[in-house]
């Protein structure tokens, strides 16, 4: 199970109602308030607040290897969580069939895979880890168990970017790398230092190098060493001296966003990017942010005062994570078109704010949607359409119901091959049932059922008649033919603006879950009783709208041009960008996660200390968003004002105490004042779709369709019918496995 699965697993009212019990929790309400109040400090019985913070716990037991049967707490609510976890597991493995397992669970089950075979150390003879600052205690003991037996283990990482605490990460692992891999296996390894940076120019490098040392990294008294590897002497290729680190004016807010915006609009204008995905916007967070939303208006102001609306030219965002992403454009009108079709669950009345939010989020859909059909008269009779194909099958499900209570038939008992005149004789219905239930194939299939002694039932029959030939991703890719989506897949093929198309492609990937979770097939009884649009609708995309699902991301092309990227920090590691602008130089420093609180408690388990890691964290988090800069890094200068601080001074700066001292201690040139002549000129990168090829999935892909290939394979949408793309693939990867053992055998001694 992927996150979202895990999260509909645990959410289902029944499965939950097994792991509160198994807590010891009287009701409900009582365990979803208690959870709340224990992770959330809130009064609520919201059980998704409960569900999302129990997941969360469970998935960083796993990652810590707790046992919950032999930990000992006094905290009675931790205890019975710790009960929840063992019921969570003994679930997971009590199908006699089907074992299910965690993203976090499958790192566990390796571990335990491997601590049971003793031949585990000497399968590898070498171990190679990246990015090892991000690793948590579970795959700190996988690794130490492969290296056992070579005892060649070489690990990369940084430790300032350190950014994944929040998901088990346990930065002292590379800290304390040299000790524990002498511990563990019994070899001390050799420190090798990449110390030149040959990505930033000179002045950028020196600026987060002078950043990360800024605060105290030294343990206190009476510990030894310091949070931090020593030593560190990062210096820059380039020998570039002209500045590339500058700042905004020292003004307000909304001066500011208007001073970047215009900025950026310079640098397209003076060819120094060649699109605007080359300069890049990182925040500590993006969503309910306010200098998110005010640096969206600036670029509406530049485009309408320079007339640059529906030119090449036009400032615009990509940035769903700053809201939800079902608020995009496009997901409103694919959902709201939806909704027109299937119609919009009916509800009572609620006092529940998030479902008020969610029911007004529909109605604003459908009225998106229904623009959209006022504007194509072909969209608006397809929609026509395909409401009478649901009337139809609805229209034939009575009928065969009617049928089987006039002859008492039991829909639970068999179908009887004989019953076919019977059920295609009845009056009123249509010619395409009557064709579904008397199709040669059909009846032969109903009669060798029927002649093995293991029939269908009537219910069966009756469903598999009065179905639709289409499904959800049936319908989306039919959507998408209409003009409304065409000219955004006519503008992504000509370079212009890839952000709707990259979420188009997101959609394809919700509903094909959506099939996956429940059903594929759209019967008239899953119509029945709005049964279907409440699973769609009220259960499966009301999931989605909490939960606030992410947005494209694709490692080989991330972002979409044509579009100005805003991203959180954590978004951004291990990616660089020509231009980057932060943001925001604030974070709220709030408590420590709880759940490094209860793993502290459960495992007697050192590290950094509780009142330091917040501080630790954030000065990590900006050392690598100002580390993402190729050419140019943008510093906002940003005053408080009434609304942002309850004791205003038009001179304090809205930064952290780091940044306030990096800017006063460096005389970083304005806005105003850089020479943008001085800017390098970025070229834009050639694109590569793809670096592994097969002939049934990308040759005879592209021969049949080009467009088809492109969205695809570049942006990554979910084919109806994808079994050859997955066969040919999957072949095309066993020839080329099978290819380099036989030369591996080769080249061993003594091989013949």
């Amino acid at each position: 199970m992927d996150g979202l699965s895990q999260y509909f697993k645990l959410y289902h009212k029944s499965f939950w109602a097994n792991i509160w019990l198994s807590g010891g929790f009287p009701d409900e309400a009582s365990a979803n308030a208690v959870i709340n109040d224990y992770f959330l400090a809130i009064k609520s019985e919201s059980r998704h607040n409960a569900v999302s913070s129990i997941i969360s716990l469970f998935n960083r037991f796993s990652e810590e290897n707790v046992d919950p049967l032999s930990c000992q707490t006094s905290d009675k609510t931790l205890s019975k969580m710790l009960k929840m976890y063992s019921a969570y597991l003994t679930d997971l493995t009590s199908h006699p069939l089907i074992k299910q397992v965690d993203f976090s669970l499958l790192q566990k089950m390796a571990y335990d895979q491997i601590s049971t075979l003793p031949e585990a150390a000497s399968v590898f003879k070498h171990i190679i880890i990246d990015e090892y600052q991000d690793t948590n205690a579970i795959q700190e003991k996988i690794f130490f168990g492969l290296a056992k037996g070579s005892k060649n283990i070489c690990v990369v990482g940084d430790d300032d970017q350190s950014l994944y605490r929040f998901r088990g990460a346990t930065v002292e692992n590379l800290v304390e790398f040299e000790d524990r891999c002498l511990n563990a296996i019994g070899a001390k390894p050799r420190r090798i230092d990449l110390n030149t940076n040959y990505r930033s120019r000179k002045n950028i490098v020196e600026t987060y190098t002078n950043f990360i040392n800024i605060i105290d990294w030294q343990k206190q008294k009476p510990l030894q060493g310091h949070y931090r590897i020593q030593n560190k002497q990062i210096t820059a290729f380039s020998t570039d001296e002209s500045p590339s680190v500058i700042t905004t004016s020292h003004a307000r807010a909304d001066t500011v966003y208007r001073e970047i915006a215009e900025f950026v609009y310079r640098l397209k204008l003076n060819g120094k990017i060649g699109d605007y995905s080359q300069c890049a916007f990182l925040f500590p967070s993006l969503k309910n942010n306010v200098r998110v939303e005010g640096y969206r208006q600036a670029f509406q102001g530049v485009n309408e005062d320079f007339g640059l609306t529906g030119t090449a030219d036009e400032l615009k965002v990509y940035a769903p994570r700053a809201g939800r992403f079902l608020e995009v454009e496009e997901a409103m009108a694919i959902w709201g078109l939806l909704l027109l079709i299937f119609g919009r669950p009916h509800y009572g009345d609620t006092q529940n704010q998030s479902l008020k939010e969610f029911r007004q989020w529909m109605l604003d859909c459908i009225t998106q949607a229904s623009f959209l059909c006022a504007q194509d008269p072909l969209l608006e009779q397809y929609i026509e359409d395909r409401k009478a194909d649901l009337a139809l099958i609805k229209k034939d499900f009575e009928i065969l119901l009617k049928v089987a209570s006039k002859h008492k038939l039991d829909l639970k008992h068999p179908f009887k091959y004989s019953f076919i005149r019977l059920f295609t004789g009845a009056s009123g219905l249509s010619p395409k049932a009557k064709q579904n239930l008397s199709n040669k194939f059909f009846t032969d299939f109903i009669r060798k059922r029927e002649s093995e002694g293991n029939p269908f039932s009537i219910e069966y029959i009756i469903n598999r008649t009065t179905s639709v030939d289409w499904t959800i991703l049936d319908l989306f890719y039919q959507l998408n033919g209409f003009k409304h989506f065409r000219e955004m897949y006519a503008l992504a093929q000509r370079g212009l603006d890839e952000g709707p198309v990259c979420n188009l492609g997101l959609i394809t990937r919700y509903l094909s879950r959506f099939m996956e979770e429940y059903s594929v097939v759209i019967t008239a009884g899953y119509l029945s009783e709005d049964k279907f649009a409440h699973t769609l609708f009220s259960s499966y995309t009301y999931a989605l709208y909490r939960l606030g699902e992410s947005e494209y991301e694709d490692a080989e092309d991330p972002f979409p041009k044509g579009r100005i990227p805003f991203l959180t920090v954590h978004q951004s590691k291990g990616l660089e960008f020509p231009v980057v602008v932060l943001g925001s130089i604030d974070k709220r420093e709030r408590p420590p996660d709880p759940k490094e609180l209860i793993v502290r408690e459960l495992l007697n388990k050192d590290g950094e200390p509780l009142h330091k890691i917040v501080k630790f964290d954030t000065i990590r988090m900006f050392y690598v968003a100002l580390s993402r800069a190729k050419n140019l890094l943008v510093l906002p200068r940003i005053t408080t004002t009434r609304s942002e601080t309850t004791q205003p001074r038009q001179d304090q700066l809205f930064a952290t105490e780091e940044f306030k001292f990096l800017l006063s201690a460096n005389n970083f040139p304005t806005v105003q004042q850089f020479d943008i002549t001085t800017l390098p000129v970025v070229a834009l990168q050639n694109e590569d779709l793809g670096k592994s090829y097969s002939y049934t999935a990308d040759y005879l892909s592209y021969i049949r369709c080009p467009r088809q290939y492109m969205i695809m394979r570049k942006y990554d949408f979910v084919p109806i019918r994808s079994q050859t793309m997955l066969f040919g693939s999957l072949v095309h990867r066993t020839i080329e496995d099978l290819h380099h053992l036989l030369i591996n055998e080769r080249t061993r001694p003594n091989s013949k």
